[in-house]
């Protein structure tokens, strides 16, 4: 939430800040069951912009 919370901040964004007021990772259809296998790695930062890297399990 980190990086969404400074992303928010920046011009063009202002009425996402209300919405991710509203949400949470317990709440989330998608994350409410855990968010410790689906959670990428975000570096960067909003002005420079980011890098996000997301490890994924391929059973053969």
């Amino acid at each position: 939430m980190a990086t969404l919370n400074e992303v928010y901040t920046a011009s063009g964004y202002t009425a996402s800040v209300r919405n991710l007021a509203q949400i949470s990772y317990a709440t989330d259809n998608v994350f409410s069951d855990g968010t410790s296998l689906q959670m990428a790695t975000v570096t960067g930062n909003a002005a420079q912009g980011y890098v996000v890297t997301l490890t994924i399990a391929v059973n053969g």
